[in-house]
């Protein structure tokens, strides 16, 4: 039987992972030791999932580990050998903000980590398909500086700058601009993923993700804004807005979705690829619209103030353009709207 390896895998894509390759027969070995409690605090622990996924899937099995960890991986991938075909990274240290607070932990764990996965893939499983989910912070600030048009209630692009059709594509520089510590570590993970695909010829992929988000998200302060909002509008929390307006806008893309696009890579790899995802033309928002419609589909009113502060690094506004992935993978297409999104988070 083939084994998938899933890093992180109580979080958000990670526990999507579980299911949906546990659902076509696979077995699944998850590794997670529960960083984001540590991250963001009891309410984003990721053990009730854990639980949840140890009772649905009799075949699911957890390792505790902290990818840090070189001696403990390797007793993982020792174990499995060859019969690992696939392993999904999606484990890190998630936040700008919280970046700051211990860079040394965050590149450890986003770097490192990452490091440590792919050696022990080429020592033990080397023909095993990685799929890293990266982010579009590797661009840094650079989109910042494009040409917009203020709206009404958003930030939008001006045609002038070649993206406004599609978004952003493979193309942007991901060098000298502001990334903030968190995006410099995942630059550093996802040129190494990259590396390890084109030097020592392995199937490896980086994912630029856009807004990752869906039922199981652990929506926190500091990561995760569209999971965060529903949460304080349902719970009746106050909600800040940082920066910008709230005119900043970001695609959405549910994790149901992802997993599609995994499922498509995984059946017909490329060799050190990357591919912008997310939302696309077909699924964004800007913050104030995000309310309007939650405030809309919940008919509940969100507490919410604005505040000055920009957090660094932060997009004014990021929109994917996946055509690329859809010109190699020509049978993907998007299950869920906004609207689903939204609404699914709603009733969670």
């Amino acid at each position: 039987m083939s084994v998938v390896l899933v890093t992180g895998s109580g979080g958000l894509i990670g526990s999507e992972s579980v299911r949906f390759f546990s659902e076509k027969g696979f077995k699944v070995v998850g590794i997670d030791n529960d960083m984001r409690k540590y991250f963001f605090g009891e309410d984003a622990s990721t053990s009730p999932i854990q639980e949840i996924l140890k009772k649905q899937y009799g075949r699911y099995e957890l390792h505790p580990i902290d990818i840090r960890n070189y001696a403990a991986l390797q007793s993982v991938f020792k174990k499995y050998g060859r019969q690992i075909s696939l392993i999904i990274h999606t484990a890190a240290q998630p936040s700008h903000d919280w970046a700051a607070r211990e860079p040394l932990t965050d590149f450890t764990i986003n770097a490192n980590g990452t490091l440590n996965l792919l050696e022990q893939t080429r020592l033990n499983c080397p023909e095993a398909v990685f799929i890293f989910t990266s982010t579009n912070k590797v661009y840094g600030d650079k989109p910042n500086y494009l040409p917009f048009e203020e709206k009404e209630s958003r930030w939008e692009i001006a045609e002038s700058s070649g993206y406004s059709e599609h978004g952003i594509d493979e193309s942007m520089p991901i060098d000298q601009c502001l990334h903030s510590v968190f995006g410099a570590s995942k630059v550093a993970a996802d040129i190494t993923v990259q590396e390890y695909g084109r030097y020592f010829d392995m199937a490896t992929v980086s994912f630029r993700g856009g807004c990752l988000t869906g039922p199981s998200h652990q929506g926190a302060e500091l990561h995760g804004f569209l999971a965060y909002l529903v949460k304080c509008t349902v719970r009746r929390i106050p909600y800040t807005i940082y920066g910008y307006d709230g005119k900043q806008v970001r695609d959405i893309i549910h994790s149901s979705d992802l997993l599609n696009a995994f499922w498509h890579y995984y059946q017909n790899p490329r060799k050190g690829e990357v591919y912008n995802i997310g939302g696309s033309r077909h699924s964004n928002t800007s913050v104030l619209e995000a309310i309007e419609k939650t405030e809309k589909l919940s008919s509940i009113h969100l507490d919410y103030s604005f505040s000055n502060q920009v957090r660094p690094g932060d997009h004014r506004w990021y929109i994917s353009d996946i055509r690329k992935f859809r010109k190699h993978y020509p049978q993907f297409e998007y299950k869920y709207s906004l609207d689903d999104i939204i609404l699914e988070m709603i009733e969670s």
